[in-house]
């Protein structure tokens, strides 16, 4: 079922969603299931699992030279999606992204998830490899989301890359997409973030899901700002309890998302990550409550590949 029948049927109860990581390279799935089943008894109508691209390491030859290796360290995103509808009977949600794929990957890519029965994607332009700048595009591939947007519902529509094709079948899938209530981090200003996400829109998008946030007030005003656009798909936040004291300069660093004061300061008291851990559930929790109240269609959580936090969370608001 697609992601807005899923919030039409649930006829403005709040939902409750979560994100999962594939395992680590030589991990079994088993380490997956045992995060998704104590979640389970909340009912997430769908689940997301992310999808990562190839990394550049350089290994030493013995003649002293360093030779230039692609890795993949979490591989596995279709088959665990396929996995996830199979023995939940849950919708899953694979991300797919523009690095890493030539136009022709992501079609395949959305064939294989056509034929195992899969209707949502999550449409991400992906970040750089570690060993570039900025993001870098294949040479056949897409340099923004919103053109990655535009060739899902080309196969939508039965458009093949290869145009000679005759009785070509169409696809179905609902397409989401990311936005950040505190901007992109590439993004010279809020405003040119929204221009963009319009095209995103305009292109085919039919749900957004947010980065993370730690004030409510930030995502009600890009929510706002976003309506005032002429932006009028679902916007579903998303959530993340933070856990370790390290955290506190790591978030800030990679996602370019601002901690509110009272948080940091609660967070610096405590003596050690267990406490810093119940403060970040307490701080969700609150934050839940608060939009499930303003009537808020889906909650969807960040959970990093670890389940008793979130699950700390969902059994005080759910």
């Amino acid at each position: 079922m697609k992601v807005t029948e899923h919030l039409k049927k649930a006829n403005g109860n709040t939902q409750f969603s979560f994100e999962i990581l594939p395992p680590l390279k030589g991990q079994h799935i088993q380490s997956i299931f045992n995060n998704i089943d104590p979640l389970m008894e909340f009912n997430p109508p769908f689940i997301d699992v992310t999808y990562h691209r190839e990394e550049y390491v350089y290994k030493e030859l013995e003649n002293g030279l360093l030779k230039k290796q692609v890795v993949k360290k979490r591989p596995g995103t279709v088959g665990i999606c396929a996995a996830i509808q199979n023995k939940y009977s849950v919708d899953a949600i694979p991300h797919i992204l523009c690095g890493g794929f030539t136009k022709e990957d992501t079609e395949n890519f959305l064939i294989d998830l056509d034929f195992l029965g899969i209707d949502n994607v999550m449409a991400l332009r992906g970040d750089a490899v570690k060993t570039e700048t900025y993001f870098k595009a294949e040479k056949e591939g897409h340099n923004y989301a919103s053109e990655l947007v535009t060739q899902i519902q080309e196969l939508n529509r039965g458009n093949y890359l290869d145009e000679e094709l005759l009785n070509s079948s169409a696809t179905n899938f609902c397409v989401g997409v990311a936005a950040y209530p505190e901007k992109h981090m590439e993004a010279p200003s809020l405003d040119s973030d929204i221009h963009f996400l319009k095209k995103k829109i305009r292109n085919g998008a039919e749900y957004i899901v947010t980065q993370m946030f730690f004030d409510n007030q930030k995502y009600f005003d890009f929510v706002e700002k976003c309506r005032k656009e002429n932006i009028t798909v679902p916007i579903i936040p998303g959530l993340k309890p933070i856990s370790t004291k390290k955290q506190l300069n790591l978030i800030p660093h990679r996602f370019h998302v601002d901690l509110p004061e009272e948080l940091i300061i609660e967070v610096v008291k405590c003596k050690d990550n267990t406490q810093v851990k119940q403060i970040g559930i307490e701080w969700c929790i609150k934050q839940s409550k608060e939009l499930k109240k303003a009537g808020i269609p889906v909650l969807h959580y960040y959970s990093m590949g670890k389940s008793d936090n979130i699950k700390s969370i969902a059994s005080q608001v759910f």
